[in-house]
C-alpha cells in the first residue's frame, strides 16, 4: 500500500508524493492521520525564516489513528493500553535521554529531536512530518492516547500550541490571583488563555484584529486590547497598567511571532515580573530591545522551546475536564482538503484565518 506526502521543495511550494507505506520497527508506530494543523512554525519555515529547514516534509501539529504498532509497543508513554484503530497523538520531536540536555533533565532541548523530521522524503521511512497520509513515530517520541470525549479538532492542537503554552505558563510559575498580559490571539494564545485562566490568573489579551479577541474572550480573557484602537506601545501599557492596579502584569507571553512585539514585553510587565517568549523562532530576525529598562525593573525573561514530552498527558488530561468549558474545537476555524495544503498555507500566512486545519482521514 501506498500513502501520500505534502513536500515542500522550497519555500512556499508543495508538491504531492506517493510512497509505500512502511512496517513500523520495534517500538515504533504507524498511524493515519485524521487531521493535521497549520501552526506558526510552519509559516517561518514556508516563508523562507527558517535556520536550516528549506525543504522537506512538513506538519507537526496533528492527531493520528493508529494503524500499525511495531514489535513491544502495547501502551502509551502513561501506561495505557493500545490497539490498532486507537486515536492518539504524539510529541513533534524526539527525546533521546542521552545527551547533554537530556542529561541533565532538559527533554524539550534534546539536541537529537528533529534528527528524523530534518530528513527529505526520499529518505525510508518517507512520513516525517504530519502532512501526509500518514506519519512514523520512532521509538524515542512520546504518545499518548486522545481521551474519548476529546473531539478529534480539539485534540489536533494538543501536541503543539497547547502543551507549548501550558509549559510556558508553569515555567514561570504563574500563581492563582496573578495576571498575565498575552500578546496575540492565534492558536498559541487562545490556549494560554484557557490555561491561565484555569490556573487562576487575570487574563490581558492583546491583538489587532477584533475577531481573534472576541474569540480570546471565549476562552477566558477577562480584558482585550485592540492594537488598532491603542496604537502605540505606551498607550498599550498604560491600559494594562490601569488595569493592574498601575503596576503591570505579573507574566508577559510572547506568542505573535512578531520580533517587535519582544521589545514591546518588558514594558507591560511589572517589576520583578517574568517574560515567557515562545512566538520568536527564527534567528536573525533582528528587533531594537531597552536592556537598561529589563535590568532596572529586574524582569526575568524566560524563552520557551518546545516541551518536556509528558507535558501532551497534561494537556490531554486538561482537554478531558474543560473540553465542555471552552471551545476548543472552535478554534480551528477553517477546514481545507489535503490538496489544499498549500491554500491553507497562505491564508494563514496573510492572517486570514486564525488556525488551519487540514482534514486528511476520519
Amino acid at each position: 500500500m501506498k500513502g501520500k506526502v505534502a513536500v515542500m521543495s522550497q519555500p512556499g511550494s508543495l508538491t504531492l508524493r506517493e510512497y509505500d507505506l512502511p512496517d513500523p520497527g520495534p517500538g515504533a508506530v504507524l498511524t493515519e492521520i485524521i487531521r493535521t494543523n497549520v501552526c506558526g512554525s510552519e509559516l517561518h519555515i514556508w516563508k523562507g525564516h527558517h535556520p536550516t529547514k528549506k525543504s522537506g516534509v512538513m506538519g507537526h501539529e496533528a492527531i493520528g489513528r493508529i494503524a500499525k504498532l511495531g514489535a513491544g509497543v502495547t501502551s502509551d508513554f502513561a501506561g495505557n493500553p493500545v490497539q490498532v484503530g486507537d486515536r492518539i497523538v504524539a510529541a513533534y520531536y524526539l527525546t533521546c535521554r542521552k545527551c547533554p540536555p537530556c542529561q541533565q533533565g532538559q527533554f524539550h532541548l534534546c539536541e537529537n529531536a528533529y534528527k528524523y523530521w530534518s530528513k527529505e522524503a526520499e529518505e525510508a521511512p518517507h512520513f516525517h512530518g504530519t502532512f501526509a497520509s500518514h506519519y512514523y513515530i520512532h521509538p524515542d517520541q512520546y504518545f499518548y492516547k486522545v481521551p474519548d470525549n476529546v473531539p478529534d479538532a480539539a485534540a489536533a492542537s494538543a501536541n503543539c500550541a497547547l502543551s507549548q503554552v501550558y509549559f510556558g505558563l508553569e515555567k514561570a510559575n504563574l500563581r492563582y490571583g496573578e495576571t498575565v498580559v498575552i500578546q496575540g490571539a492565534g492558536g498559541l494564545g487562545l490556549n494560554a488563555c484557557a490555561v491561565a485562566k484555569e490556573l487562576g490568573a487575570t487574563v490581558i489579551v492583546i491583538d489587532a484584529l477584533e475577531g481573534r479577541l472576541r474569540h480570546a474572550k471565549d476562552f477566558g480573557a477577562d480584558y482585550t486590547i485592540n492594537m488598532n484602537e491603542y496604537d502605540t506601545t505606551e498607550r498599550r501599557a498604560e491600559v494594562v497598567r490601569s488595569l493592574t492596579g498601575g503596576i503591570g502584569a505579573n507574566v508577559g507571553m510572547e506568542l505573535t511571532g512578531v520580533t517587535v512585539a519582544f521589545n514591546e514585553g518588558i514594558h507591560l510587565v511589572r517589576a520583578g515580573g517574568r517574560y515567557v517568549s515562545i512566538g520568536n523562532i527564527s534567528p536573525g530576525q533582528m528587533t531594537s530591545f531597552d536592556p537598561g529598562l529589563m535590568t532596572r525593573k529586574s524582569i526575568q525573561v524566560i524563552p520557551v522551546v518546545r516541551y518536556d514530552p509528558w507535558y501532551l498527558n497534561k494537556s490531554l488530561k486538561f482537554l478531558e475536564r474543560n473540553i465542555n468549558k471552552y471551545p476548543f474545537a472552535d478554534m480551528l476555524d477553517a477546514e481545507f482538503s489535503f490538496d489544499q495544503i498549500a491554500d491553507a498555507m497562505d491564508q494563514s500566512a496573510k492572517r486570514k484565518v486564525t488556525r488551519a486545519s487540514i482534514v486528511v482521514g476520519k
